[in-house]
């Protein structure tokens, strides 16, 4: 797959998801549960995690970078 069919999914599967979601309230609960928590969980919870998620790589990405480079940010 080239870097622009995967950026394309990507935005499709975006799309998808900002369709699934409009007009949930950040308080509404799943009719299904979480994988390890067995309990419902809320799109606030979801974004929360997907938050944590890039920063987390983000995160990673700048470390490998400071390696690279040697540049800190500062």
């Amino acid at each position: 797959m080239t870097r622009q069919e995967t950026c394309g999914t990507w935005q499709t599967e975006i799309g998808a998801a900002r369709r699934n979601a409009a007009g949930l309230p950040l308080d509404a609960l799943s009719r299904g549960t979480g994988r390890f928590t067995e309990e419902p969980f809320s799109p606030r919870r979801i974004r929360a995690h997907t938050v944590g998620g890039y920063a987390r790589h983000n995160g990673n990405a700048g470390l490998a970078r400071e390696r690279i480079d040697g540049a800190t940010g500062d």
